[in-house]
């Protein structure tokens, strides 16, 4: 591994921080999103009774154990990596299934569980006909992860921590934020950071701009998110200034691949089409499964987001977060 590489020989690759979300998906046409005025590709956070409305309107569900770091430690294992996922669920049956169904993948999750307050989180994902997902979730027990319920020997034992952007949106879970990536980089591990959402990237722009260049060595975007970040349409303009706020930054751009930007300069890492894309849900965290799991592994910048765009290939041909193949396969 060169200098820059998170450090060898720790129990885990990668810890990912971030909501327990139970997913659930339906095909639905674009009407569905009308009936309940959604904005498609969104991601809204609603209350209980709003969730269990839609909820009622979907027809042929599918769900797994979710959230967007959720679906990255499970495709990290998938290829192979030692990972962790910290997140709050209840002690109700959903957050029983879901840490059943992560631990089964693979992932280490042994998250103290909530006693009391809001039951588990839940995800309602619309996956429309041209595959674009827009989903409205509950956190739930999610939304109260305090910072005491990280571990220290989890987190100090990570060669990388990976923290979604929508943990930010509650006070608690920014703490918790701050203190996953303090404890792994003391560790002499690294802190890896993705936007999440443009919408989210809207609302906390600000204080991005803060922890991303105190506290982020990785930091993952894609390419609405990265011009949101710096409130240009351009994304040359973007990406430049991307170089300026932290050592490695890598913006997926669909279809075209994606595009690394690191001290060795701005590098475009095409990938091959897909003939049939079934639902674009998930595609960015497994990108970033794909991608971590090259930079912990000794593989190159270029070569960790080739594999990432391979990753992201295989789930975009499925229904769901989480591609049927074992991605292994791909190493």
């Amino acid at each position: 591994m060169s200098e820059s590489s998170p450090e060898a020989g720790k129990r885990f690759d990668v810890v990912c921080v971030g909501n327990a979300i139970m997913d659930v998906l339906t095909e639905a046409g674009d009407e569905l999103l009308e009936r309940f005025g959604l904005v498609k590709g969104s991601m809204d956070l609603v209350d209980t009774d709003r969730a269990e409305e839609i909820y009622a309107a979907m027809e042929s569900r599918v769900e797994a154990s979710g959230g967007s770091a959720a679906n990255t430690a499970a495709g990290l294992a998938s290829l192979g990596a030692k990972t962790a996922f910290i997140g709050k669920v209840r002690d109700d049956d959903l957050g029983a299934t879901y840490a059943a169904d992560l631990n089964r993948v693979g992932v280490h999750f042994d998250t103290p569980v909530a006693t009391d307050g809001p039951p588990t989180g839940r995800s309602m994902i619309i996956v429309t006909p041209d595959a674009e997902r827009t989903m409205n979730t509950c956190l739930g027990a999610a939304s109260s992860m305090p910072a005491a319920d990280l571990s220290a020997d989890v987190l100090g034992d990570a060669a990388v921590v990976y923290c979604e952007g929508y943990l930010w949106d509650l006070p608690e879970s920014k703490e918790a934020i701050v203190k996953a990536m303090d404890l792994t980089r003391a560790a002499g591990g690294q802190a890896a950071f993705t936007l999440s959402d443009t919408f989210c990237v809207d609302r906390h722009r600000d204080e991005f701009k803060t922890l991303i260049p105190e506290r982020v060595d990785i930091l993952l975007a894609n390419e609405d998110e990265i011009k949101s970040m710096f409130e240009t349409d351009d994304l040359d303009e973007a990406l430049g200034k991307a170089s300026g706020l932290c050592p490695l930054t890598v913006v997926t751009l669909g279809a075209e691949g994606s595009v690394v930007v690191s001290g060795e300069g701005i590098q475009r890492v095409p990938v091959e089409p897909v003939a049939d894309v079934v639902d674009t849900t998930g595609a960015g965290d497994l990108f970033a499964s794909g991608f971590l799991y090259g930079v912990t592994h000794g593989m190159s910048v270029a070569e960790s987001a080739a594999l990432g765009g391979k990753t992201a290939a295989e789930c975009i041909q499925t229904i769901g977060p989480r591609p049927a193949k074992d991605l292994s396969t791909l190493l």
